[in-house]
């Protein structure tokens, strides 16, 4: 039986016309190199090479020989480059940047497909200037960015909305909505609770402008908790109301820990992106991780 590997020998002796120089190619010793030719040669029944003073010269059924299978050994060691570059990406660790606001969620659907992840929690400019400059691999941004050095593609629709905990009785506030009573609404709201993970309150105010139309909240939020996830986790073991991502609502509603008090259509979706530099070879991960953030941030509430 033919071994494959007297055709890459061929190949690289063919290629360089000198056992030497296919022997450092190959990573083998010239006298392994010349006992696979001659093997070659035995099985096929006829001679391949000629030597000369400076390397060897391909006789003419080397060359038909060559012709014969050059199509089909490219073709093989490209599937054997494709396959050993999919175990080496299986292993590598890759950096991945994220709003502290969603990791809880988008990241949560990276870890549970790759093996090797660093996150960094930033803001999207902040992002942008490290993906920039190629220190991170890849950023998870609600911002656009167009340069010629990267690539950003949209992986789904965000969007801010209010939940309460389970225990808090909310007939009343859905009546006084459903009838479109705003100010009796606003003052309902303004006598509850509030939990928020930003001093700023920025998910309220931004709300709050499109909800109520209005630039400022009146409330006070009595509870600031610097971190969304941490927020909703305390939030539903306790009393309140909070204005936060629908994607990292979502677990809490189907589990029955909060429930979804507003989802108004007055307040706007956000595009989510993906982010990496151009000719950073991570384009089998770019994909997959755009497949995974499409396919979760696809599911609304």
């Amino acid at each position: 039986m033919v071994n494959l590997e007297w055709y890459r020998t061929f190949k690289s002796v063919y290629k360089n016309g000198n056992f030497s120089v296919a022997a450092k190619e190959l990573f083998m010793s010239q006298p392994a190199v010349s006992q696979q030719i001659s093997m070659l040669e035995a099985h096929v029944g006829y001679k391949l090479f000629n030597r000369k003073s400076k390397g060897v010269e391909a006789t003419e059924y080397a060359k038909l020989l060559n012709n014969l299978i050059i199509d089909a050994l490219d073709r093989l060691e490209n599937v054997e480059n494709g396959f050993r570059a999919k175990a080496q990406d299986s292993n590598r660790l890759m950096s991945v940047g994220v709003s502290k606001d969603l990791f809880d969620s988008l990241g949560s659907i990276l870890i549970s497909k790759f093996d090797f992840i660093d996150f960094s929690f930033a803001d999207d400019d902040a992002l942008f200037a490290l993906v920039d400059a190629k220190k991170l691999d890849f950023a998870i941004m609600t911002k656009r960015f167009d340069t010629f050095d990267t690539i950003q593609e949209i992986v789904g629709k965000i969007k801010l909305v209010m939940v309460a905990s389970m225990n808090l009785e909310a007939a009343e506030f859905r009546q006084k909505l459903k009838a479109d009573h705003f100010t009796e609404t606003e003052q309902w709201l303004n006598e509850q609770k509030w939990y928020c993970h930003d001093a700023r309150i920025s998910h309220i105010k931004i709300f709050w402008l499109h909800a109520f139309n209005k630039k400022r909240p009146s409330m006070v939020p009595n509870y600031i908790i610097p971190s969304e996830s941490e927020m909703l986790e305390i939030m539903s073991k306790n009393s309140g109301v909070a204005i936060t991502w629908n994607c990292n609502a979502r677990k809490y509603i189907k589990e029955n820990k909060l429930q979804l008090l507003w989802n108004s259509f007055h307040v706007p979706e956000e595009y989510v992106y993906l982010l990496t530099a151009k000719n950073n070879n991570l384009g089998s991960f770019f994909d997959t991780i755009t497949k995974e953030l499409k396919l979760f941030l696809g599911n609304r509430l």
